[in-house]
């Protein structure tokens, strides 16, 4: 989700082309020859143009008693300013996996209107590791997150209509806790009054917008199996409670067949190519910081039904998407991992080790090694999974000899081998090796996965656990709504679900500020939320938001349209 520019040895600044450019010059192949690769027949496509499809739930059904291929993890260190690039390096394994002779799929989120026109980027990979069209699918792509939203706000305008017509239900309009959602990032949002303008307009109430992927319809979504789990997940969505202080659920306003409608299109599976026509699926888009941050359930297992290897993708650093992809996907959708690629950059691991942004491009191997913290901390994470680990370091022109060679001695003394990767100029060359360890690893079968928390463990002792476990927190601090919230959630049997931490991105603590790999700190917690449908508890630390703002330069003031009709100023 990443717009990096990795630009190899030997190549000046003045040749180098924008992603966009390159994504230009592709030579895609109409998608029913990308299809063909991986035995999918004409007829089971729903064409979106030439070069987009959606894979008919006839032939998902037909894959079922096929073995399934080998799941491997893209994630990544705590992101910077610098870059990571974990969705290009995720493209990147895909095409070397086929270069080397293995079928394999790319399986990645796709990408929300909020961050494509703020700050953080699209979700199309960069340089010559990329989906492609890349304009269509960091725009409107196949309409999958405007279902969504339409359908969180069906739910949103059935409640406020049952409430009009008499509110048989007898909801307490003050203890509504579903939002309305859309997807853009928009602070003005985040608080907001509706039903004003006089009687024939509603009941007054305090509301809020949540960005799309934020939405528990966008949870739903991405953890169901089919259209049936679908459906009995979005009856069992918590609207909120009557004045008995029961809940009050979406089955109750006998919203979820309408709401399967509007969503039983976009629930099929988006086929689209990277730039060297190698087969991708882009389903599902939650983001991991206030989210689960993982594709589809049905991306994922479609997927791994029609090939040997499939690469997907986790939000942010390790320590939440990683962690959520872990504790919350793979153990609702019994998946089993089978290896995991960590992506760091040189330049990233000088910021952690307090290099500002300005001085990354001198050789500063102290501040390296002081930053490679951060890349220790999430390789013992992951290893807490009983899973086997590689680093793939995402190499710019100016890393310096010394400097890969120190992080490659590192992690040699921790056991694990880190690789220099150069996809974003060379594709899938710059990361056969990459791809060849990886098999390597995979076919020694040392994978044997297993969540870091039991189901029955309190809901209480499953935060501790991450906080103290992921994050190295020496404790948790929780508001006291919040605690009777939990309380309340495991005396009413709920208290068996996983956890989903919404927190910073940047640091393994709740202060964005804190880089490298801080402990002994306090892991705040203002908030909890049952999303009963979705099937987790989602626990909101520090300042994190669930609608994020415009930056003070968003990304919006550079895009238009030039002359020829084409988008300018998107990567």
């Amino acid at each position: 989700m990443e717009n990096i520019k990795i630009i190899p040895k030997g190549i000046t600044l003045k040749k180098v082309k924008t992603d966009i450019e390159i994504a230009r010059e592709a030579k895609m192949l109409p998608i029913e020859q990308i299809a063909q690769k991986i035995d999918i027949p004409k007829e089971c496509l729903n064409n979106y143009g030439k070069y987009i499809a959606k894979i008919d739930f006839n032939h998902i059904e037909s894959l079922k008693n096929n073995p399934d291929g080998k799941l491997i993890l893209v994630t990544a260190i705590n992101p910077t300013p610098a870059g990571e690039g974990k969705t290009t390096t995720s493209v990147g394994l895909g095409d070397a996996l086929n270069l080397i002779g293995k079928k394999a799929i790319t399986c990645l989120r796709e990408p929300s209107l909020g961050p494509v026109f703020g700050i953080k980027g699209g979700a199309a990979g960069g340089g010559y590791a990329q989906i492609v069209p890349m304009e269509n699918i960091n725009l409107h792509f196949t309409g999958d997150l405007h279902a969504i939203g339409a359908a969180n706000n069906l739910l949103a305008a059935m409640i406020d209509n049952h409430i009009y017509w008499g509110n048989e239900l007898d909801i307490d309009v003050r203890r509504i806790t579903w939002k309305r959602a859309v997807d853009m990032n928009d602070r003005a949002l985040r608080e907001i009054n509706v039903s004003l303008g006089g009687a024939s307009n509603g009941f007054p109430r305090q509301d809020g917008f949540n960005i799309t992927v934020a939405s528990e319809i966008m949870a739903i979504f991405c953890l169901s199996e089919n259209l049936e789990d679908l459906t009995k997940r979005i009856g069992g969505i918590i609207i909120g409670y009557n004045r008995k202080k029961e809940p009050v659920y979406a089955k109750d306003l006998k919203a979820e067949g309408a709401l399967s409608v509007l969503l039983k299109d976009a629930l099929m599976p988006n086929l689209v190519q990277t730039l060297e026509n190698n087969p991708a699926i882009i389903h599902g888009g939650p983001f991991a910081n206030i989210a689960h941050g993982c594709n589809s359930v049905i991306a994922t297992k479609t997927a791994l039904k029609m090939a040997d290897y499939v690469v997907t993708e986790a939000g942010f650093g390790a320590d939440l998407g990683a962690e959520k992809f872990f504790d919350i996907k793979c153990r609702k959708a019994s998946l089993k991992p089978n290896a995991v690629v960590l992506v760091a950059t040189i330049r990233a691991l000088k910021m952690h080790g307090g290099l500002p942004k300005d001085k990354l491009d001198k050789e500063d191997v102290e501040a390296l090694k002081k930053g490679l913290s951060n890349l220790e901390r999430h390789i013992q994470n992951i290893k807490k999974y009983n899973l086997p680990v590689i680093v793939a370091v995402n190499q710019f022109s100016q890393d310096t000899a010394n400097e890969i060679n120190s992080i490659k001695g590192f992690c040699a003394s921790l056991g694990i081998e880190a690789i220099s990767c150069n996809h974003w100029a060379d594709g899938s060359a710059g990361t056969k090796t990459l791809a060849e360890a990886v098999v390597r690893v995979i076919e020694k079968g040392e994978a044997n996965f297993k969540p870091i928390y039991e189901d029955k463990l309190p809901l209480i002792d499953k935060i501790k656990t991450v906080a103290k476990e992921i994050y190295r927190a020496k404790d948790i601090s929780i508001d006291a709504t919040a605690l009777n919230t939990l309380d309340d959630l495991q005396k009413n049997g709920f208290g068996n679900l996983p956890i989903c931490i919404a927190k910073t991105q940047y640091s393994f603590s709740a202060d964005p500020s804190l880089k490298g790999a801080p402990e002994g700190h306090i892991l705040p917690i203002r908030e909890v939320r049952l999303s009963n449908g979705a099937g987790f508890v989602v626990v909101i630390c520090g300042d994190i938001m669930t609608m994020p703002g415009l930056s003070k330069k968003p990304s919006a003031e550079n895009i238009f349209i030039n002359k020829n009709g084409e988008v300018e100023g998107l990567f």
